[in-house]
């Protein structure tokens, strides 16, 4: 058998920065394995699953825009977590050619924000921009950690939907886009025990997209702002956010969470994760 692998697939691709973290850790770990990024056009997708399927060395990918949701058709099995969110990040290929779709985002998402969620809040709110496959994850996270949700798109109708679909008890809201680029004037209340998320779950801000515009008059005191995206590390959004105090969240946090469980699910060990600060070095330069 050709040596084992995993990748990563999407449209674009390039800027993935997924195979550097899987061969740092394969590397740590001695492991014989690859792990590569491949760029799969939607109009291959099908084309791409039925090949893989029949390869004894493909371990599974790893799915990334704008596959997360089209991908699960094409599955044997969606693990219960998956389907909830419906999107799947990560596919695993049994021994006997069977394909399972997971979801590692939402626990990714969650991993640097857990010792703040282990402390008691009165309320907790979270202002979530974007409502495509990584949305839907971090809708679903949040809303199971009690947070009340606004959640921001360029199509308010579809952000409805998003939060009727994955959270359909609380008093969440759905606002366009274009209602957190204006300054308000809205006096924020004491904020004393209270939680305040701004996460920037779309790709705006992104090399090659269009930029996030966002007035912070709409940014309660004390709030964590969350940025997923990870080209360029720092975003304008995380720039501004530190410069007026705010604590951050960099888009690594998350995609080193959640390709930690998506390693164990390819190479059956888990992800040496003493080494991340020198894997957020290797992955700055």
């Amino acid at each position: 058998m050709t040596q084992a692998y995993a990748e990563v697939i999407g449209d674009p691709i390039a800027q993935s920065k997924s195979p550097a973290i899987h061969r740092f850790w394969l590397a740590k770990l001695g492991i014989d394995a690859d792990y590569r990024a491949c760029h799969v056009l939607p109009e291959d997708l099908a084309d791409y699953i039925a090949r893989r399927r029949g390869d004894q060395s493909w371990r599974g990918c790893n799915v990334t825009m704008p596959h997360k949701q089209t991908v699960m058709a094409l599955l044997d099995a969606i693990d219960p977590a998956a389907a909830m969110i419906g999107a799947v990040n990560t596919v695993v290929r049994s021994a006997d050619g069977l394909l399972t779709g997971h979801n590692t985002d939402a626990a990714g998402f969650l991993e640097p924000l857990r010792a703040d969620l282990v402390q008691p809040h009165l309320y907790r709110m979270a202002r979530i921009i974007g409502a495509g496959g990584a949305a839907r994850a971090i809708v679903s996270a949040l809303a199971a950690q009690g947070f009340t949700l606004v959640v921001a798109a360029r199509d308010p109708g579809k952000a409805r939907a998003l939060l009727d679909e994955l959270a359909p008890s609380g008093e969440h809201h759905a606002v366009a886009l274009s209602q957190f680029a204006a300054p308000t004037d809205f006096a924020f209340d004491d904020r004393a025990g209270l939680y305040d998320l701004v996460v920037n779950a779309s790709p705006l801000g992104m090399a090659g997209h269009d930029p996030l515009v966002l007035d912070f008059s709409h940014v309660p005191p004390g709030s964590t702002v969350y940025e997923i995206v990870t080209n360029p590390r720092e975003t304008p959004l995380l720039a501004e956010a530190r410069r007026r105090g705010f604590t951050t969240v960099d888009g690594l946090a998350m995609l080193i969470g959640q390709a930690a469980a998506a390693f164990e699910k390819f190479f059956g060990v888990p992800a040496p994760r003493a080494y991340d600060t020198e894997l957020r070095a290797l992955l700055s330069e």
